[in-house]
């Protein structure tokens, strides 16, 4: 069967799609921006990539007609538009009209539990789009899930950052809230098996695990799993602002997804029934279970996805293809040249830069700007890296956006998602044996210059020593 998968670079994409490819069917993955799109070679035969953006109504017209079936996992959650109720409606609407001239029998929609009467604009605009998608001449199923545990999820993520960077918590009341958590691999099975499915048309189903429980539990339990002991206080006087400010100064979230999580956790996320565990033969695994997979995969270093390396958890609002060739015009320019020793360890070297593994050099420097663009409203540098050794075009690497990777080539270019006066870019390319490190930074203003000559004096000791850290 053809399948279009939109949301394909997403944190549910990127797993959904290996299992379609392994059922056989031909996937047609929709991207904005292909230079994200990284296609492992084993599946290239079964895969067909498309640039659509789903607000522009002219690029749909690169959806085939003979398709058979859709995935719609769009969200605008954490987009930096405060109006992305409205995004999420336009995007779902030129979807809608799209899919209607195909010959899709079905279209799936991944969205949220919204059972409870007052729902927050998160949970309202996802009812919205669900409400949109099933007016269309297609059997239209809706999966609505809650809190999603898996390896890379934002959920998983806030609650590791909390329980492990906080042994007592001041909590805001919310931790009190119930709601009904799902592991990863049991969203996927759901998603998988109601793929052309009859039971499944026209029908919209809650999704969740066997636990009801408050998040303050789910800390607790993570706690427990990690075997370490920890205090939560929930207070009455914390406001959704400071609630908000709370997560993403302690977490590695956005403070525009802060927001929506603590908008939406104030809402009880329970299913009504279970009844397509029954149409479908599925038993969903326990919390406990569901953060045991998870830790063993973040530490067999195996997690195939993550939230972080979605665009909208840095500054991108437009394609990475528009960075990818660094100005020279009006730039500063610091490059650095060394003689290589080994070059399959400098390689490896320069793929592994960032995150846990830090950046060989004046750790404590990377880590303090780090500190001074999360004052200032920006990324910080928690966001880390997925993968500790392989890196890909689009991923997240600490404040660092990965505009291009390639080993066999020796080149790796990072644009620089920090709050600056300017733009800026680091480049490692390797040339005739010589390892070639170049920051350029593209001033705006007196602002930006300033910026420029007052680091300046630090890339002497700092570029100098990542150098060397890289060759020797």
């Amino acid at each position: 069967m053809k399948i279009l998968l939109t949301g394909a670079t997403g944190y549910i994409g990127k797993r959904l799609l290996p299992i379609l490819v392994g059922q056989g069917h031909e996937i047609i993955c929709c991207v904005r921006d292909k230079n994200r799109f990284y296609t492992p070679k084993e599946f290239e035969k079964n895969i067909e990539v498309i640039e659509v953006d789903f607000l522009k109504e002219e690029t749909l017209s690169a959806i085939p007609l003979d398709i058979d079936a859709a995935y719609y996992l769009i969200h605008s959650m954490s987009s930096s538009s405060d109006n992305y109720d409205d995004l999420e409606s336009t995007s779902a609407k030129n979807f809608l009209q799209r899919i209607n001239q195909t010959n899709a029998k079905q279209v799936i929609y991944l969205t949220g539990i919204v059972n409870d009467k007052s729902l927050s604009k998160h949970l309202s605009s996802r009812k919205n789009v669900e409400d949109i998608l099933s007016s269309g001449t297609y059997a239209m199923t809706a999966l609505r899930a809650g809190i999603i545990v898996g390896s890379g999820s934002a959920s998983f993520e806030i609650i590791r950052d909390l329980v492990n960077k906080l042994p007592i918590m001041i909590t805001p009341k919310w931790l009190n809230t119930k709601c009904q958590p799902i592991a990863i691999a049991d969203v996927l099975d759901f998603l998988s098996k109601s793929l052309l499915n009859p039971v499944t048309y026209n029908q919209n189903f809650d999704i969740g695990g066997p636990d009801i429980l408050t998040y303050k539990e789910m800390l607790l339990g993570f706690a427990k799993a990690k075997k370490l002991k920890r205090w939560i206080f929930t207070v009455p006087v914390m406001t959704p602002k400071l609630s908000s400010y709370w997560l993403y100064f302690v977490t590695s979230t956005s403070y525009k997804l802060a927001s929506a999580l603590v908008s939406s956790m104030k809402v009880e996320v329970i299913c009504r029934d279970h009844r397509i565990n029954e149409l479908l033969q599925l038993k969903p695994m326990t919390y406990e279970q569901a953060l045991s997979r998870a830790l063993i995969k973040v530490d067999e270093d195996k997690v195939a996805s993550s939230w972080k390396d979605s665009l909208v958890s840095g500054r991108f609002n437009t394609n990475m293809s528009d960075y990818l060739k660094i100005p020279e015009k009006d730039c500063f320019i610091d490059k650095r040249k060394m003689k290589i020793v080994d070059r399959e360890y400098t390689v490896n070297k320069i793929w592994s830069i960032g995150g846990d593994t830090g950046w060989y050099y004046g750790d404590w420097l990377w880590e303090l700007r780090g500190f001074i663009d999360k004052l200032y409203g920006g990324v910080g540098s928690r966001r880390g890296r997925t993968n500790k050794r392989e890196i890909h075009a689009g991923d997240a690497l600490d404040f660092w956006r990965v505009l291009y990777a390639n080993r066999e080539e020796g080149k790796l270019v990072l644009f620089a998602e920090m709050k600056l006066p300017g733009e800026a870019w680091l480049e490692f390319k390797i040339i005739d044996n010589t390892l070639i490190q170049t920051a350029t930074f593209k001033p705006k203003g007196f602002w930006g210059k300033l910026y420029w000559y007052s680091v300046f004096p630090f890339h002497g000791f700092i570029f100098n020593g990542m150098l060397n850290k890289l060759i020797k």
